[in-house]
């Protein structure tokens, strides 16, 4: 079974002005290669409505099957997520009609809790109701911006919005259904071990060698310092629709990073 092939495009000015650190795309990587997709790039970009559009027109360029956006969905005048990939796919912007209910019952949830003094639709608010024609609303169970899903010539973009709290809680609510669609029965599996040894260039051949003989497998070493009491980090990795089959192929890696290091004096422990 292929890999789907994901890009992820972190938007806003306040990441590239380093006022705020990016930890979506670090947790969207993740969460993807745990569903057995391959990321092949991300990206971060202000809130540019050409470089927006340039990154989401690049993904699609290179036959990726899943573009996530983030960012960029709220009821300022920098929200121009939607408003940018409207643009570049040269599609109609609108107004959807279900993503504007969504909008609607968060505000009267709120008015009734208590949390805010007017549930009325402002422009400011109605604003996150305009869509790319054809997107599809995903409701957002933490905030007020509902997210989008939109096909198109066979890829899908996904633009969830930039808050960590919101863009986890649609990604593991209201898009499970696409997600389990798109990925299908796809298994993940990682196990890291620890070498005793401090000297990451003393190890690089046989890590290069077990990568090349087990291709199915990713194979990645890890050092942070030298010394005697270092111990060096390798993660073998793999995914696929058989789980026994992704076991058994870390496996045999594994068999086998572990003969050529004892045939070097090396002692290579799992992890737990």
């Amino acid at each position: 079974m292929a890999q789907v092939r994901c890009q992820i495009i972190a938007i806003g000015n306040e990441l590239l002005l380093g006022d705020v650190q990016d930890t979506n795309t670090y947790w969207l990587c993740q969460q993807l290669t745990g569903l057995g997709g391959k990321v092949i790039r991300c990206f971060i970009v202000g809130d540019d409505p050409e470089e927006i559009g340039w990154a989401v027109k690049e993904g699609l360029s290179r036959d990726v099957t899943l573009i996530i956006t983030t960012g960029g969905l709220g009821p300022t005048a920098d929200d121009i997520t939607l408003q940018a990939i409207a643009r570049a796919l040269e599609l109609p912007l609108e107004e959807n009609e279900e993503a504007l209910r969504m909008i609607e019952s968060r505000y009267q949830a709120l008015y009734q809790a208590g949390y805010i003094q007017d549930p009325s639709i402002t422009p400011p608010r109605r604003k996150m109701a305009l869509f790319p024609k054809g997107g599809k609303p995903l409701f957002n169970p933490v905030g007020t911006a509902p997210a989008m899903l939109l096909e198109y010539k066979g890829s899908y973009i996904v633009s969830l919005p930039g808050v960590p709290e919101e863009m986890k809680g649609i990604f593991q609510s209201s898009l499970v259904p696409f997600l389990k669609e798109l990925f299908g029965q796809a298994f993940y599996e990682s196990i890291t071990v620890s070498l005793e040894c401090g000297d990451e260039s003393s190890i690089a051949e046989v890590v290069e060698k077990v990568a090349r003989l087990h291709p199915g497998v990713y194979v990645k070493s890890k050092a942070r310092a030298f010394g005697k009491k270092v111990r060096l980090r390798v993660t073998l990795a793999a995914s696929g629709a058989d789980p026994e089959e992704v076991t058994r192929a870390i496996g045999k890696a594994l068999s086998y990073l572990e003969e050529e290091m004892a045939s070097r004096g090396i002692k290579v422990s799992k992890e737990l």
